[in-house]
């Protein structure tokens, strides 16, 4: 296994009860209420629209609130991720709520070795998942391989501007990190995770790099799949700028000063093109 892989797996792993515990994840609120929904997919519902009935896999699907949200929306849902500690608390999760699931192990660029070619009629792909990847080109092989003829890809995800700045500025935005894809990763060696908890990781180091939009458009039509929308937004669901953010009734956050600024996630959308 790839260094990058070991190292951050083995954060991934430590990560998934610690998550699938806080309140953030909403873990029981899941189980009480069939009906409730996850905030990311919640927001993505007026551009995802109708999939009831459709097959869709969850690229990076991590405890699978996410996943199960789309279950909930109609569609026959498959997960897969590297981390087992994540699988393990959605499989647990989805038998706590009687959802049929299937959940796969793997890296995203194998994905294709547990799931099948060109029968999903979705991808879909959640917000803080791409920058775990050093290849946007291999991301999209895979999307590509996993889509049917007419299937979609919908992603939401962090702007590659937004991961460029510094976030322990608190009162400036300053680009300091890369915009444009590199093959050296940022290395970073941190002991905490981004939900509330009195536990400390103990596997500390993550690789991660950015892919600029140009970058994962280009990969994406490389693939044979044509854009069929990009929304770029002024909001995201975590405080990425902390001091310089507020947060509205949705639980996104946005710039407090002229938020027209800078955009902070954007939503792609891409169908495989018919053979």
């Amino acid at each position: 296994m790839s260094e990058y892989l070991t190292l951050n797996k083995t954060n991934w792993d430590e990560r998934a009860p610690l998550h699938a515990a806080s309140a953030d994840y909403a873990v029981q609120r899941f189980v009480d209420d069939p009906q409730f929904l996850s905030d990311v997919v919640q927001f993505d519902r007026p551009l995802l629209g109708d999939i009831q009935g459709l097959r869709g896999v969850h690229l990076q699907c991590h405890i699978g609130t996410d996943t199960l949200s789309l279950a909930r929306l109609g569609a026959r849902m498959s997960g897969l991720d590297f981390s087992s500690a994540s699988l393990a608390e959605a499989r647990t999760l989805a038998q706590r709520c009687n959802t049929p699931i299937d959940y796969h192990e793997s890296d995203v660029f194998a994905a294709t070795d547990v799931l099948p070619r060109g029968e999903f009629d979705l991808v879909y792909t959640g917000i803080g998942a791409l920058c775990w990847l050093p290849s946007i080109e291999r991301w999209a092989q895979t999307v590509g391989a996993l889509l049917k003829p007419g299937g979609r890809l919908f992603i939401r995800e962090g702007h590659p501007m937004l991961w460029a700045l510094d976030e322990e500025q608190r009162d400036s935005l300053q680009v300091a990190f890369p915009y444009f894809e590199r093959s050296e990763p940022l290395v970073w060696d941190e002991d905490t995770t981004y939900v509330e908890t009195e536990s400390s990781l103990k596997a500390t180091v993550t690789h991660e790099w950015n892919h600029g939009l140009g970058e994962i458009i280009s990969a994406l039509l490389a693939q044979g799949l044509e854009i069929t929308g990009l929304v770029e937004h002024q909001s995201i669901p975590w405080e990425a700028l902390p001091g310089q953010m507020v947060v509205d009734e949705r639980g996104e956050w946005r710039l407090k000063e002229a938020p027209w600024r800078l955009p902070l996630s954007y939503t792609l959308q891409a169908v495989k093109r018919l053979a």
